[in-house]
């Protein structure tokens, strides 16, 4: 099962926002739900997802705009660093032995087909980071790997865009993660019995594939980070868990490569979704 987060004022009528089931051809109203993460908020979730008989939106005929980030304020975004052997190999750094955790705010989300706009102040090093990104279903508090698995309500698409020179003044990654609208995140809520875990995720730059590596790859999977940050901190229904990137980013080239004003960052993850990202400079 798939599930999203409609704009209706692109759709001319209602509410600002709604959830959706996404259907083969057509989203479904979830009526009474403003998001998914407010869906999440209701231990039934699942079955009023599947049950939902609300107005529908044929597919081919939504604007990309129309589409927002799956959960539009998570409480808490905790995203993990260096958690793809082959990106800590490009890194030059060992394996770790506990996850490597920071933080994102709310403000730096946009929706898949949203622009990532760069602030004049943020400096050229602006680089990729495509992720799996883990969407908690239910309260997390001290579980095992086992039960954590049952605590995750699905998985999505996710690209912690990172201003690198942010980023490495000092030796805390936060202030060059989270700047405000650039990390894509959706399309939409991909629920556990619809994941490929052998999946490919392919990061692209103006059509060339810059990322591509199989999402099994990861040092901590997603149960086991669930069960580590709620060791930490309780995690509740629509928080959000952005797993880590592969290798390929531009930082680590030789030279580096960075993004710029004009070009498309497409983000796709198999069986989970593709976003489509313009980057455009702040006006």
């Amino acid at each position: 099962m798939r599930l999203a987060t409609l704009r209706l004022d692109t759709l001319q009528h209602g509410a600002s926002t709604v959830a959706v089931r996404v259907d083969e051809r057509t989203a479904v109203e979830i009526t009474g739900h403003a998001d998914v993460g407010h869906l999440l908020q209701d231990p039934r979730w699942a079955s009023i997802a599947r049950d939902a008989t609300g107005p529908e939106h044929e597919l081919a005929g939504l604007d990309p705009q129309a589409w927002a980030q799956p959960v539009l304020r998570p409480a808490k975004i905790v995203c993990v660093g260096l958690n793809y052997r082959n990106h800590i190999r490009e890194m030059g750094r060992e394996l770790p032995e506990h996850p490597t955790l920071f933080a994102k705010f709310p403000e730096a989300l946009i929706g898949p087909y949203d622009p990532i706009v760069l602030p004049a102040h943020a400096g050229d090093a602006v680089d990729w980071e495509g992720e799996v990104a883990v969407v908690v279903g239910r309260t997390a508090r001290r579980l095992t790997v086992a039960d954590a698995e049952e605590a995750i309500a699905g998985y999505a698409v996710l690209n912690d865009v990172t201003m690198r020179d942010f980023q490495y003044r000092s030796p805390q990654w936060l202030q060059g993660k989270t700047f405000e609208a650039t990390t894509p995140f959706g399309p939409w809520l991909t629920t556990l019995d619809s994941v490929d875990p052998g999946g490919e995720l392919v990061t692209e730059v103006d059509g060339e594939a810059v990322q591509r590596t199989v999402i099994d790859d990861m040092v901590f999977s997603p149960a086991a980070l669930v069960a580590y940050i709620s060791q930490i901190v309780t995690l509740h229904p629509g928080d959000v868990i952005a797993t880590g990137t592969p290798g390929g980013v531009g930082h680590a080239r030789k030279p580096p490569r960075y993004l710029a004003p004009g070009q498309e960052l497409v983000t796709s993850i198999t069986g989970l979704g593709t976003l489509r990202n313009a980057v455009v400079k702040e006006g």
